[in-house]
């Protein structure tokens, strides 16, 4: 639905009748969301149970608290007391009520498929669950999970719930290097592979990857390869989920960084189930007849957020191995013949798909586009409104990260969407943009920050405590800053600008390259963009400009000026960039994310930190040619 307002998108009144959040906010006699959003984060010992109750998730053990402070917002826990399984919620739970809904469906790059009820998910579940405790795993204990997305996702991931140990999910495209570090980090016990997988064609020999991460890794004492029926053949699926505290590690996932050594997330059973939960509930409105597929990686927050949030609702999920775009119309043939309901996709990959033409199947079972990873670009948010979403499908645009376990923004389908926003702050979150000395602002760029904690946020860094607070708490002491730059418009409406050690300073006005790439995407001969500030004698830096250009587009200088002058056009002559510079590829990580950090240490020659995600490194070779 096209409006002529200056909402992009508004729900009409089937929309609202359906909608999760609307049936939270009548069981509480809310008629504005907004006042619910509200309420969430103003009395969280209300919102929490109250959301806990409404989307059916069960505490084997209620809580005695819902948030203790008492070691200050850094550390606080939440329902303590509580007693709580992942597993439960997410599959046996289901396998109980609605044994033959169709649980997971897996799609091979060779065009095999697989799918698995509740109930088969259920047993296959306990079975692995059994032979970890068979090797020797118990609560704790950290699990590798290095597999290509298939059905055997789920299987690991709440196996690991089950008996309380933690999952450590590794990026399928790693090399050696990349794992071994991870698996050292972790002190992993077990790590569980897949013989092999598919991508672009080429096999990916996962096993061999593995076995020689493993030589650096004294701790890993087993390796479970899938298929892993003769390893579970005496296993009987008996062993019942285990009663875990509320604040019982879960999840164990690895960032990298921009320099140093990845950051391991550690998140936990009661707060990530409830915060994943809620977000796929009430915002991407998810429920127990919806087929969710996110163009994602257990390596990315995303994966952990499909896997929990989909399962907790009861939705199917359908995992793909391999690549979203390859061939170039998969997605959408995915799509038409897996009648997907919740799309889950990132700006980066939408822009990457639209030289490719328009989708030419069936999409009219999509009712949901999810979006996340960095801020959208207007032409490209619109052709995924229109091309994917025919005009119908609201973008719920959210924005959080690794440590925060769930999204700090997002808009629902309870409320009119403008184009690239990201609504404003989801229910539960304590979310304001302030300036440099902390003061709240409207109207102008600022940072985003958390004025109170959250169930999902992280419980620290792995065994770093001191930089998990001077990554999040020491800029304003007892507030979450979480390192992007964000505005809120006349109407409430939230957007981001990128990230804030991003910005460049250009003869002293400050701009966030998502707005310079923005400007530049603006040019139809441009794909897509990175931006990048560039040391300079007079103005202090300057901005240089990746581009990689449509398929057919003259990339010369000629070229490069009409991109030059479409980013002056758009944001004033201060920021004309000094460099338009074109190559075929910008380094980006199996999500389809660009890392922006790698195209400028590769132009200035500098250190580009943890490149371990990328899944096109020889794009760096090119870049440093070109300049």
């Amino acid at each position: 639905m096209r409006t002529a307002s200056r909402f992009i998108w508004e729900p009409d009144e089937a929309t609202l009748e359906r909608a999760n959040v609307v049936r939270l906010m009548r069981k509480h006699n809310f008629d504005d969301y907004w006042a619910l959003v509200e309420r969430s984060h103003e009395d969280p010992d209300w919102f929490w149970p109250a959301a806990i109750e409404d989307m059916g998730l069960e505490f084997s053990r209620s809580w005695d608290q819902v948030v203790d402070l008492s070691r200050g917002p850094e550390w606080a826990t939440w329902f303590t007391g509580g007693k709580v399984n992942v597993a439960w919620n997410c599959v046996h739970r289901w396998a109980e009520r609605r044994p033959d809904a169709v649980a997971s469906v897996g799609l091979g790059e060779d065009g095999s498929r697989r799918e698995q009820t509740f109930a088969e998910l259920s047993r296959e579940v306990t079975r692995l669950a059994e032979a970890l405790v068979e090797f020797g795993v118990g609560a704790g204990d950290r699990v590798a999970i290095f597999l290509p997305m298939s059905p055997e996702v789920p299987v690991a991931s709440h196996a690991c719930a089950h008996i309380g140990a933690v999952q450590v999910p590794i990026f399928s495209g790693f090399a050696a290097p990349a794992v071994a570090q991870r698996l050292q980090a972790s002190e992993a016990k077990v790590a569980i592979t897949a013989r092999s997988s598919m991508r672009r064609g080429r096999e990916v020999p996962m096993l061999e990857i593995l076995e020689e991460a493993r030589r650096e890794a004294p701790s890993v004492e087993h390796v479970l390869v899938a298929p892993w029926d003769e390893l579970v053949a005496d296993s009987l699926g008996e062993l019942p989920p285990a009663e875990l505290d509320s604040e019982a590690p879960y999840l164990l996932t690895y960032t990298s960084g921009t320099t140093g050594t990845p950051k391991g997330v550690v998140h936990v059973q009661g707060g990530f189930l409830v915060s994943i939960a809620r977000e796929v509930c009430y915002q991407a409105d998810a429920g127990p007849d919806d087929r969710i597929h996110f163009v994602t990686d257990m390596g990315w927050i995303m994966g952990p957020w499909t896997v929990v949030g989909g399962h907790a609702m009861g939705s199917t999920l359908v995992f793909a191995e391999g690549a979203p775009d390859w061939p170039a119309d998969r997605l959408w043939r995915l799509i038409e013949s897996e009648q997907v309901s919740v799309l889950g996709i990132s700006p980066t990959l939408t822009r990457a798909l639209i030289p490719q033409g328009e989708p030419q199947t069936d999409l009219s079972s999509l009712r949901t586009i999810v979006t996340t990873g960095e801020p959208w670009n207007p032409e490209p948010y619109r052709w995924l409104f229109e091309e994917v979403g025919g005009g119908r499908c609201p973008i719920i645009n959210c924005s959080g990260g690794t440590e925060v376990g769930a999204c700090f923004l997002s808009p629902t389908p309870a409320i009119p969407i403008k184009a690239c926003s990201l609504g404003g702050p989801a229910l539960g979150m304590a979310m304001d943009v302030v300036d440099s000395e902390g003061n709240s602002v409207r109207g102008e760029v600022g940072e985003l920050v958390c004025r109170k904690p959250f169930p999902g946020m992280t419980r620290g860094f792995w065994r770093d405590p001191e930089r998990y607070l001077d990554t999040y708490w020491r800029r304003f002491p007892g507030i979450w800053t979480h390192g992007d730059w964000a505005s809120v418009d006349e109407d409430g409406y939230w957007f981001l600008h990128g990230r804030s050690d991003d910005t460049l300073n250009i003869a002293g006005k400050r701009v966030g390259p998502a707005e310079l790439e923005s400007a530049a995407v603006g040019h139809p001969a441009v794909a897509e963009a990175a931006a990048i500030g560039v040391p300079h004698e007079v103005k202090g830096e300057v901005a240089w400009i990746f581009c990689v250009p449509t398929p057919g587009a003259q990339a010369d200088d000629a070229l490069a000026a009409e991109v030059a002058a479409e980013v002056t056009g758009e944001l004033g002559k201060a920021f004309k960039p000094d460099r338009v510079i074109f190559v075929s590829a910008l380094p980006k990580t199996r999500s389809a994310k660009i890392v922006r950090r790698a195209v400028r240490a590769q132009a200035l020659g500098a250190d580009p930190g943890d490149l371990s995600s990328l899944e096109n490194p020889e794009s760096l070779e090119e870049i440093a040619n070109a300049v």
